[in-house]
């Protein structure tokens, strides 16, 4: 069974779980808009898969499901307000929102809001045409400094290292698996830091050689990562420098191009 995610529920995301348990641990989330293929189920749970990158998980049997639609717009903030109200009523403001790069269909326009479900409004500026790209990959870059780290994460509420990467290039029409050690085997491998353009992907190993960061490469050795948090640190061919601690705290493995 193919499922739409249009839902309007208290935490904007649906958490895919890594096992069928209610305590398990949050692999990665389901935004706004995106689809996802029913596998199986059992009495409390769901083990899906994600269209966009295959990503296999659990979500709770408790999500509502509403009708299927066709997306023609999509978020191009990080944190897009929703107001309730009909067409003849004062909008009032929640503190409800879609998160970044979330896929909507547009079914009114009156002054500065549009609708994307009955009654329910987010501002004009908030959105873009889904065929458009960003051209600036750097502005997209600036929206995520200091945003909370969280495992599994994909939004503005916490996000984390491979979750960063894949919501960058998502919105600038660059299809990203969903772990760091998946990104790793994608695009074309570079030999040296001052080969890479800003935009292309670092990734880091551990003692044992598994891939277990990414990060973005920016212009002058600098490096956009999720580490405790968004961040800006240096990066040598040694791997990320933490001028804080005065230390690298992740070893660099290899480069890839994807631009």
């Amino acid at each position: 069974k193919l499922v739409q995610n249009n839902f309007f529920s208290k935490s904007q995301v649906i958490n895919i779980l890594e096992e069928p348990k209610q305590n398990s641990n949050i692999s990665s989330q389901i935004i706004y808009g995106e689809k996802f293929k029913i596998l199986s189920k059992n009495k409390r749970f769901y083990k899906i898969k994600l269209l966009y990158d295959n990503y296999i998980g659990f979500i709770s049997q408790k999500i509502r499901s509403v009708n299927k639609f066709k997306p023609t717009h999509k978020i191009k903030v990080l944190k897009s307000r929703i107001y309730l109200g009909s067409n003849n009523t004062k909008k009032k403001k929640t503190n409800k929102w879609l998160p970044f790069g979330s896929k909507l269909e547009i079914l009114k326009k009156k002054q500065n809001f549009i609708m994307f479900e009955k009654n329910k409004w987010i501002k004009v500026n908030d959105v873009s045409l889904i065929k458009a790209k960003n051209k600036n990959f750097c502005k997209i870059f600036n929206l995520f400094i200091n945003c909370p780290y969280k495992w599994g994460g994909k939004t503005y509420e916490g996000i984390d290292c491979s979750g960063l990467t894949q919501m960058v290039y998502k919105i600038h029409g660059i299809q990203l698996n969903r772990d760091a050690s998946q990104q790793a085997k994608q695009g074309t491998t570079l030999s040296f830091i001052d080969e890479s353009e800003p935009g292309d992907l670092a990734f880091f190993d551990n003692k044992e050689g598994d891939i277990i960061h990414v990060g973005i490469l920016l212009q002058n050795h600098f490096i956009l990562h999720a580490h405790g948090k968004v961040r800006i640190d240096r990066i040598d061919q040694t791997g990320i420098f933490n001028a804080e601690k005065q230390t690298h705290s992740h070893k660099l493995r290899l480069i890839k191009s994807l631009l």
